[in-house]
C-alpha cells in the first residue's frame, strides 16, 4: 500500500530538511537552475522537489518574476527556518561523530580587521597544534556583516565587539536569537604624539584634548569617539580620516593629531617611538564577543574551537 502525503486542515505541515536546504538556495541564487548547481542537484529534481513540497502544504513556495523566480510569503517562512534546521542537523551529527570517537570537522570563522593579527593567529596556531583534523578557515569582515553571516549560515562562528550604550550594536537586533558569548574587555586607549602636554600623564580626560585635531575612522566607526566626546561636552575636531591602524600612528607620530584606539588595535601593530600610549579616565572599552547560532557549541568542531577560543581570551582579562 503506497501511502499519499496529504496535509489536511488542522495538521501539522509535512516538512523534511532536504526541502527547507532547497527552499534556501532557490532564495539566496534567485533560480531553480543555480540552486541546483549550489546543491549538486540536477534541475529537474530541484523542479520536483518544490513541486512535492507545494503538494504538501497546499501553498505555493515560489513565483516566477521574469527569468527568476522569488519565494511567495511561505516560502519566505521555510527559508528563515533554514538555518535553524540546518544548525540543529550539524549538531545532531556532531554529537553522533562524537559518540563514535569522530573528531574531525569544518569550522567557518569571521572576525574584524584588529583580530586577524593578535586572536586569530593565536586561535589558528592551537587548533593546528590541539585539533590538527579540525579545519578552520577564515574570513575578515566587521561585527554587523559577521553577524550577518552566523544568521545565513555562511559562518559558524563570528567574533565581534561592540561598546557600551552604542546606538548601533550590531549585536542588537540583528543576533537576536542567536548565541552571543562575553570574551572579554578590549581598553580603549588615546595615542599622542611624544612631545604633546599629556604624554607623560595618565589617564587622561577626554575634556583635556578637546582642542586638538582627531584622527579618527569612518563615520559608522567613529561613533563611539564622539559619544564619549559628548559625554565630555565637546565635539572632536576630526580632520583626518583612515581605518588603517598603521596610518593613524604614523600621522599621530608626525604630530598631525591626536587618535583613540582599542588596545587590540593596537597590539595588531606594534608600538612605535613617536607615540605615547595613555589610558582615559572614564577606562572606556568595549567587549569582545563569540557569535554562534543557538545551541551550535554542541558540534564538537565548533565546541573546541570556542574552548580554545576561550583560552587565548583569558589573557586580556
Amino acid at each position: 500500500m503506497i501511502e499519499r502525503m496529504i496535509h489536511l486542515p488542522g495538521e501539522s505541515p509535512d516538512l523534511d530538511a532536504n526541502a527547507l536546504r532547497v527552499v534556501r538556495a532557490v532564495h539566496e541564487t534567485g533560480s531553480i537552475t543555480a540552486a541546483a548547481v549550489a546543491l549538486g542537484y540536477s534541475q529537474p529534481a530541484v523542479s520536483q522537489q518544490l513541486k512535492r513540497l507545494e503538494q504538501r502544504l497546499g501553498l505555493s513556495v515560489v513565483e516566477r518574476v521574469g527569468r527568476g523566480v522569488r519565494l511567495t510569503e511561505a516560502g519566505l517562512v521555510l527559508a528563515r527556518h533554514a538555518v535553524t534546521v540546518a544548525t540543529a542537523l550539524d549538531a545532531a551529527a556532531g554529537e553522533i561523530a562524537e559518540l563514535q570517537g569522530l573528531r574531525a570537522g569544518l569550522v567557518r570563522l569571521v572576525a574584524f580587521p584588529s583580530a586577524s593579527a593578535t586572536l586569530v593567529p593565536s586561535l589558528l596556531a592551537r587548533m593546528k597544534a590541539r585539533h590538527s583534523q579540525i579545519s578552520v578557515t577564515y574570513l575578515e569582515a566587521e561585527p554587523p556583516e559577521a553577524v550577518a553571516a552566523v544568521r545565513e549560515n555562511r559562518a559558524d562562528l563570528a567574533i565581534t565587539f561592540s561598546y557600551p550604550g552604542d546606538r548601533v550594536d550590531p549585536h542588537r537586533d540583528s543576533a537576536q536569537g542567536l548565541r552571543v558569548a562575553t570574551l572579554r574587555r578590549d581598553e580603549m586607549m588615546l595615542v599622542l604624539p611624544v612631545g604633546h602636554p599629556l604624554d607623560s600623564v595618565t589617564p587622561i580626560d577626554l575634556g583635556e584634548l578637546a582642542d586638538e585635531n582627531w584622527v579618527a575612522g569612518c563615520p559608522r566607526c567613529r561613533g563611539h569617539l564622539l559619544d564619549l566626546c559628548d559625554r565630555r561636552g565637546f565635539a572632536p575636531r576630526i580632520s583626518y580620516e583612515t581605518d588603517n591602524v598603521a596610518a593613524v600612528f604614523g600621522l599621530v607620530e608626525a604630530g598631525i593629531g591626536v587618535a583613540l584606539l582599542p588596545a587590540l588595535a593596537i597590539e595588531s601593530v606594534g608600538r612605535r617611538a613617536g607615540v605615547s600610549i595613555r589610558a582615559t579616565t572614564g577606562r572606556d572599552h568595549r567587549t569582545l564577543h563569540a557569535v554562534t547560532a543557538a545551541r551550535a557549541e554542541r558540534v564538537p568542531a565548533l565546541a573546541a574551537v570556542l574552548r580554545v577560543l576561550d583560552a587565548i581570551s583569558l589573557v586580556g582579562r
